[in-house]
């Protein structure tokens, strides 16, 4: 525990660490130590709000359960249900075409990083509009 919290447990000690405070400042202390207690006890009382929320709809799904003849066990064997699959977007149109000394096809849409073949053909004077599709 770090000498703070050993303090403030401890009754003599926290009456001398605070010795030396005026009233004013021992009461506002005490005001700051009370709106603390407040805010934790409001918090206390939402989670235990949110556990009682949380148990009475178990206990409404469990009828459910009952209702429809079904057990846990049957949910935990029935298959999952299948999700939605992820679209795959629209490839982009293709926009240049090159084709390289091999007679291999180069294809690029204009987007991203020009490829290395462009970048050479472009560098040896060419013009792009020149492999426009």
């Amino acid at each position: 525990m770090s000498e703070f919290l050993e303090i403030l447990t401890h009754g003599r000690r926290l009456q001398g660490a605070v010795k030396d405070l005026s009233l004013s400042e021992l009461e506002a202390v005490q005001e700051k130590l009370t709106n603390i207690i407040e805010k934790r006890r409001e918090k206390a009382a939402e989670d235990e709000k949110i556990a009682q929320q949380k148990q009475a709809k178990i206990a409404e799904i469990q009828e459910q359960l009952q209702q429809a003849g079904l057990d846990v066990s049957d949910l935990e064997s029935a298959p999952a249900p299948k999700t939605a699959m992820r679209k795959t977007g629209k490839k982009r149109p293709v926009k240049y075409r090159l084709t390289d000394k091999d007679g291999k096809s180069h294809d690029w849409t204009g987007i991203g990083r020009m490829p290395r073949v462009f970048k050479d053909a472009l560098e040896k004077g060419k013009k792009l509009e020149d492999y426009s599709i």
